[in-house]
This record gives C-alpha cells, structure tokens and sequence, in this order.
C-alpha cells in the first residue's frame, strides 16, 4: 500500500494564480504538477490522503478575493492549491480518530494527494451502501445546509409554502425535497427550461418557472404563490430578493444561505423593498453550516433511510479528471451545471 516506504509520486494539482475581481476564468487557475512523498512529516497528527471526488461550491467564489472583513473563510493563497470540500482515502494516519484505508469527507485541497492538518474537521464515512460522490453534496456540506437552513433556521409548519432560488442547485433540489417530503408546497426558480423541467418532474416541486424568462420577478412570485410566500429559501440575492420581500406573509421566514447574484458584482445591487421586514415582521438570518456540523448524526438518521426508501432524488453533474475542475468551477457562475457540481479525480 502506499505510504509503507514513503514512495514519491507525482501529484497533480490546481494552484490558484492571484485575487479575482470580476467572474473568475479558467486562467485564474493553473493545473500542475508536482512531486509528492507518500509519508507523514514524524510528530504529524495529520492525514495523508488520497482524493477521490471534488465538490464545486459557489461559496467558493467568495475564498478568490482577498478577505479583509472578518468571516469563517478565509481567502485562497496565490500559488498554492485551492482547496474545498473533498471526499478522500486515508493513506496514513496521525490521529487517533482515523485509520489508513478510511474513507472521509471535509476540507481537502485540489490535488491528487493531501496532507491534512485539521484531521478534526473531518468526517469519517461510515455508510457505503451510497455513492461515494454524495458526501461531496446530498450527504456533505450542501446536504446540511439544505437540512438546517430549512429545519433549523425556517422552523417550518405544515402546509406552509416554500420558495427557493437557484432551486437546482446543490442546496437548493434538497430543501424542495425536504420542504415536499414535510409537506409543504413548494415552489422553484432556475435559469433554463432544462432546470425549470427538472424541478417539476423528477424533484416534485409544486411549481417552478424560469427567472431569465421572467420580465416581472414581481408577477412571477404572484402567479405561482398567489397567497404569498412563508418560508424564502435565500440563494440568490439581488433583484430575486427584492421581489420576494412583496411577497412575503405576515412572521414569514428568510433563510440567507448564499446571493450568487452578487458574487461577481464589482458594485452590489442595493434592496429596495427592505421595509416589508419591518412592516411584515419578517425574520430574516443569515447561517453558515460550519455552526451546525454537530447535528450531522441527526441529519444521516433522517435522511439515509430516506434516500434508500427512493424518497430523495439527487442530481449530479460529474466531469472526470483535476484539469478539467478549473472549467466546473467557473462554470458554476453561468449556470453551466445541472445539479451538484462534481470533480472525479480517481475512482480508484
């Protein structure tokens, strides 16, 4: 196995060139390729790893600037390798809480082999019965999110309604699916007929239409959710925002997990219609999984059998080899990805 003899191999990977202003391109990103030996530095409590699946996440974008705000994320450094959700096997092991030949999910970098230094922010994968590739999404990072942003943050009711922006998202197929499996009605928004389709047939949202089709966000929202809106499901940012809050109820509920819309403006959009918050009594707040990771043996126990039972659909959008994640990731930003975006660096 390696790591026995600390054998050298190459190792390619993705180094980050410099800070983006702007929607990033490919050549904000180089692949590389660079020598790596197969062993714990001595005293490590670290793991050596070998990457098997990458996860493209629009939060990523934000890690291309440089950060000067405090946040939990910090920027990428120029000329290392970018990193971001992964899931890997274990080669060697330095903590007590992993053992070679373990599967995990977490923090990893964008290469062939890793060496992680905070083993504990990690997860050990213990169900296999799944596709491995679902702990870069359904079963990782954009799964909680989904799940706490909808049950912890939103507080749903029955029979409430629901609507989600970037509703094909990673994030956004799973909380329609929850919010449906809960039983409340549950509408979408997505940027191509493809994805408007895809929300209606094989999510089973209530309703959906497509947002670059819409010249009206405003009668949009009104069509679809003619009662109005409980529960917003915050993705977007933006101009979706702003029509959104005309449409909101009396106490409803914003999650804010993320505004795509605005990651790439040099200028933010200003909100217009803020004043519904005070006049509604509309809460609206702003998560982060990170503060959340304790509930993840909850989440498995409610979801796992759920996913066996075929009561959750995932869709996945997989391209093959690190050289091609510099074009997956970017293509986040038009849209490009019908589902969870994945990189497969080896399926071993």
């Amino acid at each position: 196995m390696a790591g026995e003899n600390g054998e050298v191999v190459r190792n390619k990977q993705v180094i980050f060139k410099g800070y983006v202003s702007g929607f990033p391109k490919e050549t904000d990103m180089e692949v590389r390729e660079s020598t790596m030996k197969l062993r714990l530095p001595e005293g490590s409590n670290g793991l050596l790893v070998k990457n098997l699946y990458l996860s493209c996440d629009p939060y990523m974008r934000t890690r291309m600037a440089k950060l000067d705000f405090l946040t939990y994320v910090d920027s990428f450094r120029p000329g290392s390798p970018i990193t971001g959700y992964g899931v890997a096997r274990v080669l060697e092991s330095g903590h007590p809480n992993f053992k070679k030949g373990n599967l995990l999910w977490g923090i990893t970098g964008w290469e062939e082999y890793s060496l992680i230094t905070a083993p504990e922010t990690c997860f050990k994968i213990e169900h296999t019965d799944v596709p491995l590739s679902y702990y870069t999404g359904l079963l990782g990072m954009p799964g909680m999110t989904a799940y706490v942003g909808f049950f912890e943050v939103c507080s749903p009711k029955k029979g409430e309604t629901v609507f989600i922006s970037a509703a094909a998202g990673a994030v956004g197929q799973l909380v329609g699916q929850f919010a449906k499996l809960f039983g409340c009605y549950v509408v979408g928004s997505a940027g191509s007929r493809e994805k408007v389709d895809l929300l209606k047939n094989k999510l089973g949202f209530n309703d959906a239409f497509n947002y670059k089709e819409e010249p009206d966000l405003d009668a949009a929202l009104k069509r679809c959710l003619p009662e109005g809106i409980d529960i917003y499901f915050e993705n977007v940012g933006g101009k979706m925002l702003d029509a959104v809050l005309l449409s909101m109820k009396i106490h409803g509920r914003i999650a804010a997990c993320g505004m795509i819309s605005q990651y790439n403006l040099q200028q933010p959009e200003g909100v217009h219609n803020l004043m519904n918050v005070v006049f509604k009594g509309i809460r609206m707040q702003g998560f982060l999984v990170f503060d959340y990771y304790h509930l993840y043996p909850k989440f498995l126990e409610k979801v796992l059998p759920q996913i066996k039972e075929g009561k959750i659909v995932y869709v996945e959008d997989t391209v093959e080899g690190l050289e091609n994640g510099p074009a997956a990731l970017v293509g986040l930003f038009s849209g490009r990805n019908v589902g969870k975006q994945v990189v497969v660096v080896s399926r071993e």
